[in-house]
């Protein structure tokens, strides 16, 4: 296992992840952990000059739960590029569990993104996942993902 890191920069999630504007939803990972499972925290500031907000709701702006549920995956997504046995594949979303909405995510809203696997192993795994403003749960259940590797398999 990789050693646990206290946190990452928008740098060094670039260099992890393949995801690029406009849809790079993690602004920074503030906690990282292989042991004893395998979780992370990220932020996603939420501000009004994201593009999804010229269209989603303008008068009313609402950050699109598929895009909060996006930024979780991406969290998950840090967490296990990491993984030494994940280097160079490409991670894919592969389904959703349990999901709820609990509160709509606004411009000025800082998204707190925590991920903790449940399952991971040859390249399959699950996570539960909440997030969160002001320590309100905003969304929270179970997602499903597979590592490809570059080649399609």
């Amino acid at each position: 296992m990789p050693e646990s890191k206290k946190s990452l920069n928008i740098s060094e999630i670039k260099e992890i992840i393949p995801h690029r504007y406009p849809f790079l939803l993690v602004d920074k990972i503030i906690e990282v952990e292989f042991e004893p499972v395998i979780r992370a925290v990220g932020i996603k500031n939420v501000t009004v000059n994201e593009p999804f907000f010229q269209g989603h709701f303008p008068e009313y702006p609402i950050m699109p739960g598929v895009l909060v549920i996006e930024a979780l995956a991406q969290t998950a997504c840090v967490a296990g590029m990491l993984l030494d046995e994940n280097k160079g594949k490409i991670p894919l979303f592969t389904g959703i569990d349990n999901l709820k909405i609990r509160r709509q995510v606004i411009p000025g809203d800082v998204l707190k993104l925590e991920i903790e696997f449940t399952a991971f192993r040859r390249g399959m795994g699950k996570a539960n996942v909440r997030a969160s403003v002001d320590d309100k749960t905003a969304v929270e259940g179970v997602i499903k993902f597979a590592m490809m590797d570059s080649k399609g398999k």
